[in-house]
């Protein structure tokens, strides 16, 4: 019994510590207790559904390990999730109606979110996947939400989890609203789960849509329940997210954009393995590198045997190559804490991205030179090893020393010092597929 107390004491410490989310002062970032969060997600759509408790604590404990802070699941869950029970035979939902919750089925979801909690990890979480919704060609169902039944539900689960700190809410479930009809349900949906809150906190929502040239921004850019914007970029190689990102990052009212799905690691390039080949850990860690730089304020990683994890239990779903536990060491996942660990070695709140500090022609999206700046440091992402030029007058610094840093193991590799002269032209130190590389120029004291 003390041994019990003393952990439950522990657990709530550890939640009282991730704090209160908010957005910040600029509208461009988030924040957790008032300092700058980083948002490096993973996908584990499948978390609740198909994992044991075990099982959910060895996948939070190592990707916390891997440097990951968020992890997106869904309570009702993608894959047959109202009629195929999770990991104990429970089914979320009593005759498969939104009004009728099933109390044993979110005990477990209570003792993931809580273990989540316990490594220090949010959970983005969606109340429900968009096939509740409708269905699609490739969704299993059924649709049972409607603006009645998507309020009760929302409100019934914003209440369940008011007090827990470690929850930034997520609609939508890969789905565009066809009409606005359904973007009336995932209002009503939104506006439930900030009501069953109530006073308790005031929680950040988004929406997950499918591809699309404006993410959820597309449906409710002044929206006001929606705090940041989400995209799906989706499962094939090279698209110009840049150009999307930026379309957001410059509506108005300002608010933080963010790639909530992209290219996923040992995914079908394009769902089309035959023509196109599996996405690899380069690809994986391009788009992160060239969403962040483009504007947006964190990043989702996602492993296409791990959103469903994928096991010998299960089929697979296009074509996984590893099961979830192997899945867990991809290389692509294992680069990400490079990521993390350059981007929070900066200021965030004046960090902004700006092309106008390299003196060169755009380039495609495979070669893509995408560069961002705080007020005394700039970082440019070479995709391809490609020499560019700078124009480093924009910083506020009178010295600048420079690096390289290798987004494959996290290594810097020293340059130099330079004044501010113009301009300064930069070689890496290699070139070609595969052969990407950050420039920092840090003029800090």
């Amino acid at each position: 019994m003390k041994k019990f107390l003393l952990s439950f004491l522990m657990l709530l410490i550890l939640q009282a510590s991730l704090g209160q989310f908010a957005i910040s002062e600029n509208k461009r970032y988030l924040l957790k207790d008032g300092k700058p969060f980083f948002w490096l997600g993973d996908t584990a759509w499948e978390l609740f559904h198909r994992l044991n408790r075990e099982e959910a604590d060895q996948y939070l404990k190592r990707r916390a390990e891997q440097g990951f802070t968020v992890i997106q699941a869904v309570a009702l869950a993608e894959l047959d999730g109202l009629r195929v029970p999770n990991a104990y035979g429970d089914l979320p939902l009593h005759n498969e109606d939104a009004a009728q919750p099933n109390e044993a089925y979110f005990k477990h979801v209570d003792y993931i979110i809580d273990k989540a909690a316990s490594y220090g990890l949010t959970v983005a979480l969606l109340p429900t996947w968009g096939d509740k919704l409708f269905k699609d060609s490739w969704g299993k169902g059924p649709e049972i939400f409607t603006e009645e039944k998507a309020a009760i539900y929302g409100k019934w689960i914003g209440k369940r989890y008011r007090d827990k700190k470690n929850i930034i809410w997520v609609m939508g479930g890969d789905r565009n609203p066809r009409n606005e009809s359904d973007m009336a349900v995932w209002r009503s949906m939104a506006r439930a789960v900030i009501e069953g809150i109530g006073d308790a906190q005031k929680p950040l929502l988004t929406f997950h849509p499918q591809p699309s040239a404006l993410g959820s921004a597309t449906w409710f850019a002044k929206d006001d329940w929606i705090s940041f914007h989400m995209f799906q970029i989706g499962h094939c190689r090279d698209i110009a997210s840049y150009e999307m990102i930026r379309k957001v990052y410059d509506m108005v009212p300002d608010k933080p954009v963010m790639d909530g799905e992209p290219i996923y690691e040992d995914h079908p390039v394009c769902f089309n393995a035959k023509d196109l080949g599996t996405s690899n850990a380069y690809d994986v860690r391009k788009a992160a590198w060239i969403d962040l730089f483009a504007g947006s304020h964190g990043h989702t990683y996602g492993c296409h045997g791990v959103w469903q994890f994928y096991s010998e239990k299960t089929e697979g779903i296009n074509g996984p190559h590893f099961f979830w536990k192997e899945a867990l060491e991809l290389p692509g996942a294992n680069q990400m804490k490079y990521v993390r660990k350059l981007m929070e070695s900066f200021s965030i709140s004046d960090r902004v991205p700006d092309q106008s500090i390299l003196l060169e022609p755009p380039t495609p999206p495979s070669e893509r030179i995408q560069a961002t700046r705080g007020k005394d440091y700039a970082l440019i992402y070479t995709a391809a090893g490609k020499s560019f030029t700078v124009n480093a007058g924009k910083l506020n610094a009178t010295q600048l020393k420079a690096s390289w840093y290798d987004p494959r193991n996290g290594e810097s590799r020293p340059i130099g010092s330079f004044g501010k002269q113009l301009p300064l032209r930069f070689d890496p130190p290699t070139g070609g597929y595969g052969q990407d590389w950050v420039l920092v120029l840090d003029g800090r004291n």
